[in-house]
């Protein structure tokens, strides 16, 4: 519909102070004071922030990107070994052929489950190796690696809304997670990677490519988030958000570029 259709023009960048991760795990008390605010102002006014100095590697990150590429880049045949099954979510799928709604995202994803159990399993490396074939033992790995190292912001989000640093992890403890890579070739004019929506789970944690197009509905209108290689950006989700009782508020979203989240 012409109302939905993507503007010719970039919408003006929404400045967030990233929130540093580093400083808040070193235990200085100015510095915990100053993220937990600066997370809990985010959360009460759009749904998300962004946090630097995570403490997850450069190269684990651009591990995860060149895999990403070369599994999208394999050809079709190949990727539908992981095809995903009817009624599931792991697994390869391609939005805009294999989708009956009368808007199609255009988007290829490869989603697996992850359930972190304190180390006793590798499921993601498993399920990969298990569908793709052993080739794809150190593809799992990576993320595997990718998975566990994204737990440590529950603690974070803890202390904001005064529960402590260990309340959310340990609530969550056993639940499964949701891993995935998401491909955005280039749309055909008028169309989208994906249109606005809502993120349905608790907290969804995202690494953009350098190419742009994560575009957030705040006051009325949309912002691009530009690219930050060093920054994670966090979206807090429906299920968040039931759990607080509402006090922190949920990010429309639009996703068009490559992107990496756990």
């Amino acid at each position: 519909p012409d109302h939905e259709k993507p503007s010719l023009h970039e919408p003006p960048p929404l400045i967030v102070p990233p929130i540093d991760l580093g400083a808040f795990l070193s235990n200085d008390p100015h510095a915990v004071s100053t993220a937990t605010r600066l997370v809990n102002e985010a959360c009460k006014k759009h749904g998300f922030f962004l946090v630097i100095n995570h403490g997850v590697s450069k190269e684990l990150i651009n591990e995860a990107h060149k895999n990403m590429d070369l599994f999208f880049d394999m050809p079709l045949k190949e990727k539908q070994k992981a095809q995903r099954k009817v009624g599931d979510y792991p697994g390869y799928a391609s939005s805009f052929t294999s989708r009956y709604f009368s808007k199609l995202p255009w988007k290829k994803t490869l989603s697996f489950r992850y359930c972190d159990d304190g180390g006793s399993s590798n499921v993601v490396e498993e399920y990969l190796a298990s569908t793709m074939g052993e080739d794809f033992r150190q593809f799992g790995k990576v993320y595997q690696d990718y998975c566990e190292a994204m737990n440590t912001l529950m603690e974070l989000l803890g202390v904001s809304l005064g529960v402590g640093p260990t309340h959310l992890r340990e609530f969550f403890e056993g639940n499964e997670s949701i891993m995935r890579l998401n491909n955005y070739p280039p749309c055909p004019h008028g169309t989208l990677g994906t249109g606005p929506h809502r993120d349905p789970n608790s907290l969804t944690i995202l690494h953009q490519d350098n190419v742009g197009g994560l575009q957030v509905f705040v006051d009325q209108q949309w912002h691009s988030i530009l690219p930050n290689s060093q920054a994670f950006v966090v979206n807090i989700g429906d299920t968040f958000i039931s759990l607080n009782h509402g006090g922190f508020k949920n990010l429309e979203t639009y996703l068009i570029v490559i992107y990496v989240l756990g």
